[in-house]
């Protein structure tokens, strides 16, 4: 990473992160792990939250680090947005990003638009936990065991398990380091991959009911309403992975799940297995991502949103 961006970190007596909106994994453990990290040298940090970390996420050591403008909106003297690609994915906090007179963004997804004073994406980097891995190490900070905890939860989440086509030699080398804190993987793993609840279940099962399939197979979509979730009982975070649903069947290249935030705004979530590059999909509505995986907001109601989506991906799969 550039020395000014490293030194602005070292000079820094207050910093607050800002991970993206909808914060996933990758998110919520790359920022609590670089908390935890600047808190021990005796830095003011504050990680602050577009909304609450999911249910999911809250084994997670750090958690009292975050917090929510309003409670305190305190300006720091440097802000770090991390696994945020746009201005837009500050949700409200972009205001209050801009105001510290140091910013500092730090990225893997492609379509990162270096909205920042200080920034570092790297595409090739499996995921945001991997880059603040390097981070720590080029400052000298020790990875503790509750770091190293965080950081793995982002790295795994990120890879899907060392699964993703992302996974490099240097993430498995990254999470064999992590491994060596001392954390019990097959704890992390069940709590990361293996926890569910019965509200999601029955989410699940709607969506497979749900689930449509054009363009002779190849397209997969999942349209959840508002109706959807309150008729389980369902939250937002809840529709967290059901776009694999689409994406694990055999024949399908493009999976979709189209989740109805408002009546006239629709949260996207595209995956890809082979040939298309659903970055490029978002980005044609004002999102981005990386090319198997990707996501947007669009306005507009959720059959008008299912319609455009179809006609685009279609033009994509139509190209190969």
């Amino acid at each position: 990473m550039e020395k000014e961006l490293i030194k602005a970190i070292e000079r820094a007596e207050s910093v607050a992160i800002f991970p993206h909106i909808s914060a996933d994994g990758d998110a919520i453990g790359s920022s609590l792990a670089l908390a935890l990290a600047l808190k021990k040298t005796g830095k003011k940090v504050i990680v602050y939250m577009e909304e609450s970390i999911p249910d999911t996420y809250k084994y997670l050591p750090g958690i009292d680090l975050a917090g929510f403008i309003g409670e305190n909106d305190e300006v720091m003297g440097l802000n770090i947005a991390l696994d945020t690609g746009d201005i837009g994915r500050l949700g409200t906090r972009a205001d209050l990003f801009f105001k510290a007179p140091v910013t500092i963004n730090i990225d893997h997804h492609i379509t990162n638009t270096k909205f920042a004073q200080h920034n570092h994406v790297d595409a090739s980097s499996a995921s945001t936990g991997e880059l603040i891995f390097l981070l720590l190490h080029e400052i000298n900070y020790e990875i503790d065991i509750d770091m190293a905890k965080c950081l793995y939860t982002a790295i795994a989440t990120d890879t899907g398990g060392f699964k993703y086509g992302n996974t490099t030699a240097e993430t498995h080398k990254a999470a064999a380091e992590l491994l060596s804190t001392g954390i019990d993987v097959a704890d992390l793993s069940q709590k990361i991959f293996d926890n569910t609840t019965f509200i999601k279940l029955k989410l699940t099962q709607k969506a497979i009911e749900l689930l449509e399939l054009y363009e002779n197979d190849l397209l997969a979509v999942i349209a959840i309403t508002q109706d959807i979730l309150q008729s389980t009982g369902a939250k937002d975070e809840d529709c967290d992975g059901l776009v694999n649903i689409g994406r694990s069947i055999v024949g399908v290249e493009v999976s979709v799940l189209i989740k109805e935030k408002s009546s006239n705004e629709i949260r996207v979530n595209l995956r890809s297995k082979a040939y298309v590059d659903v970055s490029e999909i978002a980005a044609a509505f004002g999102g981005g991502g990386h090319k198997r995986a990707a996501g947007c907001t669009i306005k507009g109601s959720i059959s008008d949103v299912k319609e455009q989506l179809i006609n685009t991906i279609k033009d994509k799969l139509n190209r190969r």
